[in-house]
């Protein structure tokens, strides 16, 4: 049976987490487990945890949880130390007020890979499409930017069109492609392509399970700091597909918030 590791990477995250905690609670899908890496929180987000364990813990299927809690050097070093615990066979970030988008998500994505590929040969990537959320939970709009039919990894020069939340990735393979830490805001972004790329080197699917897989918090740290992420990734673009296509994204990417006002 497929297992998926959920990855909820925290930090004074109280008065969004609850809704993460719920959805992964509320899902189908029996085998999964749930990590959380918590980088010592000092407001209410170790009570929701606690609460969130206990209750997992009287439930009649109870799925497997792990906590870790202890200081790191940011968001992605946090999210490597998920990827190097991690047990399950997909790893899902999804962080505190990101949630599933709807209760069925994993069963569906698991009966796709189980009915279409030989154990031995699953995909790399298991992608999908994301809606925005508010705060409160409210549905915003779909994500401007849509998943391709088929992806590639030169798809990604035209914007992180997967969101990262609906981006599964095998964990042998997340495992030999851990974030670069010297990214602060695009690391992500970095991650992925690199993710792809090594797919294709290895001859291995990614799989459009054409569904929406996430509703996602809007505001986050790339948002709140847009010009500075804008620059990284700029420079990320040209590291991996050259400065030339580099450029030429981005002032297509200007016309293109032009023509949208």
């Amino acid at each position: 049976m497929l297992r998926f590791t959920i990855a909820t990477v925290t930090y004074n995250a109280g008065t969004t987490i609850a809704r993460t905690l719920h959805s992964v609670a509320a899902q189908s899908y029996d085998a999964i487990e749930h990590l959380i890496v918590d980088g010592c929180s000092t407001d209410s987000t170790m009570a929701e945890i606690h609460r969130y364990v206990e209750q997992n813990t009287d439930q009649e299927r109870p799925h497997a949880i792990t906590l870790v809690r202890e200081p790191d050097q940011g968001l992605y070093d946090a999210m490597n130390k998920a990827i190097q615990q991690a047990k399950g066979d997909y790893i899902i970030f999804l962080n505190a007020g990101d949630c599933f988008h709807d209760d069925e998500v994993l069963a569906k994505v698991a009966a796709q890979v189980e009915a279409r590929y030989n154990p031995n040969r699953r995909p790399a990537v298991l992608y999908g499409e994301t809606d925005l959320v508010d705060d409160a939970g409210a549905f915003l709009r779909h994500r401007r930017l849509q998943a391709p039919l088929r992806l590639t990894s030169r798809s990604f020069l035209r914007g992180m069109l997967v969101c990262h939340q609906s981006f599964y990735v095998r964990a042998d393979i997340a495992r030999a492609e851990p974030y670069n830490l010297a990214y602060r805001f695009s690391a992500d972004y970095d991650w992925c392509i690199r993710i792809m790329r090594r797919a294709e080197r290895r001859g291995l699917a990614l799989h459009n399970t054409q569904l929406i897989l996430t509703d996602y918090l809007s505001e986050g740290m790339t948002t709140r700091n847009k010009r500075r992420s804008l620059f990284e990734r700029l420079r990320l673009m040209a590291h991996h597909y050259g400065w030339f296509r580099a450029i030429l994204a981005h002032l297509w990417f200007i016309v293109r918030a032009i023509i949208k006002r």
